[in-house]
């Protein structure tokens, strides 16, 4: 009680300590960066590049790290999965009727000629930053030696190759059976006044990202 009581007699918080202070400093400006580097889509997957290039090189150099290396690719193939699939799953609005109907009803009232973005479950954004962070994280473990778990290497792959195959598989049977396709090829046409909503562009990624 008498440490409680001083505490609050001198006002002091932990969010006074400096490293309290630091931590917040530290996260204004790292979310400061991110939103600065939403929009420079090429630039952000270059620096995605670099970062595998030397995670790669790092592991050929060790020669180990094999699992981590599997559990890492594993990963990957996940986000991509998210990164290729609608937000609101095709299949399961077919199993719903009510949301079916609404559906059709909202689809009848539009334009058959109006531009419908493909909306992702994983945005551009997200998977960029979860995949950059993976890198990193991946290449820092590869300095624990205790994570090096020997293991056949071939077996690893052959088996992370066949998972790559079935999923993909699996992922391009979905989207031919819902014909949706997770890429927007023509180009966006706007009136004079119009403007592209910020919800399509790599900011509005950036705002996801952030809630």
């Amino acid at each position: 009680m008498e440490d409680e009581s001083g505490n609050e007699g001198d006002g002091y918080t932990m969010s006074d300590s400096p490293l309290a202070r630091w931590r917040i400093e530290f996260s204004k400006s790292f979310q400061n960066y991110l939103d600065r580097s939403a929009p420079h889509l090429v630039r952000r997957w270059l620096v995605t590049l670099i970062a595998a290039v030397i995670y790669i090189y790092r592991v050929y150099y060790a020669y180990g790290f094999f699992v981590v290396s599997y559990g890492l690719a594993t990963y990957i193939l996940n986000l991509l999965i998210g990164f290729l699939s609608p937000k609101v799953d095709p299949e399961l609005e077919a199993l719903d009727p009510a949301s079916a109907s609404a559906s059709a009803s909202s689809e009848s009232s539009k334009d058959s000629d109006e531009f419908k973005p493909f909306v992702r479950r994983l945005p551009e954004f997200k998977f960029w930053y979860a995949a950059t962070k993976a890198f990193v994280v991946a290449f820092v473990m590869t300095f624990f030696s205790f994570l090096d778990v020997p293991v056949f290497w071939p077996i690893l792959l052959c088996y992370w190759l066949f998972l790559y195959f079935l999923t993909m598989k699996r992922q391009i049977v979905h989207m031919v059976k819902y014909r949706y396709v997770p890429f927007d090829f023509r180009k966006k046409r706007y009136g004079g006044n119009d403007k592209p909503s910020s919800s399509n562009s790599p900011q509005g990624d950036e705002n996801t990202a952030q809630t």
